[in-house]
């Protein structure tokens, strides 16, 4: 390892003190009133411009695009006069474009600066990455000089490397034995290995667009170049704090100035924005899901292009069940008579969530492993965003400014499986209603069609029922899917009481019962009629003790006389037994038989 030490440049010490200057060189920031034999022996550029004035008594040259301006002809002019000064971090990449520009090489003098300047870049500054963030801050305003003597790329590579040797240094250190005796990785330790992510955060975007591309390709985590975006978008992006925060209305008036007033800080803003959408890494979850909403809101605002975008929403589409509701509030700035919130853009994430169809049906077994499609969401996915879109449509219903059209798109995007329950589909639809009065029965209906009313529990079921706001037909639809949970209500607690009232659960459910009734009046005349119908059974139980007495007398009768008028009497009783109202020669049927057609009738008339 060379000693710092050695860069502190001593060349001789003499210095011109009382002769009188005999060239000036003019740059931009300053001029200088120099000498020119300690110039022309070290510069090769200068030594061709004296000679080219070698007439004139007082030599005047113009530098005027000299890199680095007047501070680094400054240090140039010490090291040819041989003043002390030290190479730093912080100069040494003004030192080798200023060499290179006046010349200062070996083939003039030994020892010359630029040597100098080169030897620290590659002994000092490429083995420490602080140091190479430092230099690249100083390469800003010495590019494409410095660019060209490749100070950049070295520079870029000494720092990809460096992250990812602390990186497998850092993931070596959290390496630990199980009881079982078998070697892990902690993931409970903290990564020591990221501390790099606010040093980069420090340099100009086309900068750090090379350094972050440059750690892509030696392999850095893509969590870790994750974690540097956002840090880096946080701190470059103008009132930051309000990009992620769409609730307050004063920091969305504040987005609109922005826009419309500092066309250079936004232009500079839209260039950030659409460099860190063009770095984000490839893997799901390598971002927060919040932080892709936060810069798909800037590129919103700042009406970045259209690709741009368009990535973004398809991110946030594959990782749409991970999202809230906060999150999907993207504020709308162009329009003054627009809707208060973007809803075109969570459309356009919806179909990305929903077009993750699965077509292993339409594709062998060899081309399932070449296909770049994504999968179909699953059904848990499914359900986190129904309710996600529900909740959403709940918040956007009261904007007057919310077409039904736009609406109902929203509403339909998800397939119809999705939800399980319509409670929040009906809750969103009823606010949509109560802040649009003025809607058309046509639009009604057309709107409530979105809704299954087989799917609202019990209590969406009641308040639907009485909410004047629907459609007439939608009310019938309610009431009669309430008499249906009724019925199955009353037969299962019918059915585990008593078998006896076998044939009433019959005709409860086969019954119909109007449907302009309200759930409470179905319930009470459900009720009456099972009494009605008990009353009916015992009726009939109370003729048959008649009957069987009266079997009991003839037989006695029988007994007793056994003259002509025995058959008389006998035909008599049988009359009597004929009290289900069958007159005809046919009375003479059995009681069984008599019962069994009674039944029938009883189960013919539910």
């Amino acid at each position: 390892m060379v000693n710092e030490n050695f860069f502190a440049l001593l060349p001789d010490p003499w210095i011109f003190r009382d002769v009188p200057s005999d060239i000036t060189i003019e740059v931009s920031g300053g001029m200088f009133a120099l000498h020119k034999f300690p110039l022309v022996s070290r510069s090769g550029r200068i030594r061709k411009l004296v000679a080219e004035r070698r007439d004139s008594e007082n030599s005047r040259i113009e530098l005027l695009s000299l890199p680095g301006g007047a501070e680094s002809f400054e240090l140039a002019a010490k090291f040819c006069y041989g003043i002390n000064f030290e190479i730093t971090s912080g100069n040494v990449a003004q030192l080798c474009c200023i060499s290179d520009y006046l010349e200062m090489t070996e083939e003039f003098s030994k020892d010359n600066l630029g040597c100098r300047a080169e030897e620290y870049l590659e002994s000092v500054v490429c083995k420490n990455l602080e140091m190479c963030v430092e230099v690249l801050q100083q390469c800003e305003n010495l590019l494409p000089l410095a660019d060209e003597l490749k100070i950049v790329s070295r520079c870029i590579d000494a720092i990809a490397s460096k992250a990812c040797v602390e990186q497998i240094a850092s993931s070596f250190s959290r390496l630990e034995y199980s009881s079982s005796g078998r070697l892990h990785m902690n993931r409970q330790a903290k990564c020591e290995g990221d501390w790099w992510i606010e040093d980069l955060s420090a340099l100009r975007i086309d900068l750090y667009q090379r350094v972050i591309t440059a750690m892509k390709c030696r392999g850095v985590r893509p969590e870790s170049i994750g974690a540097s975006l956002v840090n880096y978008a946080q701190k470059e992006l103008t009132k930051k704090s309000s990009l992620w925060n769409p609730s307050n209305q004063q920091q969305q008036q504040q987005k609109v100035e922005l826009v419309s007033g500092s066309s250079t800080t936004a232009a500079h803003e839209r260039l950030v924005v659409e460099t860190i959408v063009s770095l984000l890494p490839v893997e799901k979850l390598a971002v927060p899901i919040n932080f892709l909403f936060g810069v798909l809101r800037s590129a919103v605002m700042l009406d970045c292009s259209v690709s741009s975008r368009l990535d973004l929403e398809r991110r946030i589409g594959s990782q749409l069940d991970i999202a809230t509701l906060d999150d999907l509030l993207i504020p709308s700035f162009r329009h003054a008579g627009d809707t208060l919130f973007d809803v075109d853009t969570v459309h356009r994430i919806l179909v990305n969530f929903s077009q993750q169809d699965d077509s292993d049906e339409d594709m062998d077994d060899a081309s399932v492993f070449e296909s770049e499609s994504p999968p179909s969401p699953s059904q848990t996915a499914l359900f986190k965003v129904s309710k996600l879109v529900d909740n959403y449509l709940a918040e956007i219903a009261p904007d007057a400014n919310l077409k039904l059209s736009k609406f109902m798109v929203i509403a339909e995007t998800l397939p119809a499986h999705a939800r399980t329950v319509h409670d929040g589909l009906y809750r969103a639809i009823d606010i949509y209603l109560k802040a649009h009065q003025g809607l058309s029965d046509p639009d009604k209906k057309k709107l409530t069609k979105l809704i299954d009313f087989q799917k609202l529990s019990q209590e969406a079921g009641a308040h639907a029922a009485q909410n004047e706001r629907l459609p007439l037909q939608s009310i019938v639809q309610v009431l009669y899917f309430e008499q249906l949970r009724l019925r199955n209500a009353l037969c299962t607690s019918y059915a585990d009481e008593d078998p006896k009232p076998l044939h009433q659960s019959w005709r409860i459910s086969s019954g119909a019962l109007s449907a302009a009734m309200s759930p409470r009046d179905n319930y009470a005349s459900l009720r009456r009629e099972n009494r009605e119908l008990k009353l009916e059974l015992a009726r009939l139980r109370m003729r048959l003790n008649d009957l069987e007495k009266e079997h009991v007398h003839m037989k006695r009768d029988m007994q007793k006389s056994h003259s002509l008028n025995f058959m008389s009497s006998f035909s008599r009783k049988i009359g009597k037994l004929n009290f289900f109202g069958h007159s005809s020669s046919r009375g003479s049927s059995s009681p069984s038989k008599h019962s069994q057609r009674t039944d029938s009738k009883v189960i013919e008339r539910t």
